[in-house]
């Protein structure tokens, strides 16, 4: 069974102050376009280095993870690290999502190019950084999944299968 974890990665989220959007949108996409069986793991954590570095460890090397979207932390402010974490724990950076989910989102947000969204690899697991808001969640998705499957075979990680009318 492919095993799927969903960070969102918020000060305020994880303070419990906002209600989390971003995670429950990703599950929520997955579920309809995902056709393999699947458990998914969600964690919510504050921004910061640290916190999002040992989340991602975790998962990737404790859990066993195949796929872990985060959800957040992407932008320019002081404390969106999401990005400069997951630099230190991949092995090899995927700049091929980032370029497509920033072109993908600029569709609909016109400040998407602010977002340094991008994705990498760390032993049998794809990690990706999604932007925190719903729309451009859906977006990002929709323009990049079409290559999870092929990168989770390459790496070793569970097959996944996607519903291919999704992306016709």
């Amino acid at each position: 069974m492919t095993l799927i974890a969903i960070v969102t990665v918020s000060d305020r989220a994880s303070r419990g102050d906002y209600e989390d959007l971003g995670g429950p949108a990703i599950e929520r996409w997955l579920r309809r376009v995902v056709a393999t069986p699947c458990a998914f793991i969600r964690r919510i954590v504050p921004d910061g280095l640290e916190s999002v570095r040992d989340v991602l460890v975790e998962l990737c090397d404790r859990s066993g993870v195949d796929l872990i979207l985060t959800t957040g932390g992407t932008g320019p402010s002081p404390r969106d690290l999401t990005p400069e974490a997951m630099q230190q724990v991949i092995t090899k950076e995927l700049l091929g999502f980032g370029e497509l989910m920033r072109q993908a989102s600029l569709e609909h947000v016109r400040t998407a190019i602010l977002s340094r969204q991008t994705a990498g690899v760390r032993g049998r697991s794809l990690i990706i950084n999604l932007p925190g808001k719903p729309a451009s969640i859906d977006a990002c998705l929709n323009a990049v999944f079409p290559a999870v499957p092929y990168c989770l075979e390459l790496i070793g990680a569970d097959p996944i299968v996607a519903d291919p009318a999704m992306f016709e």
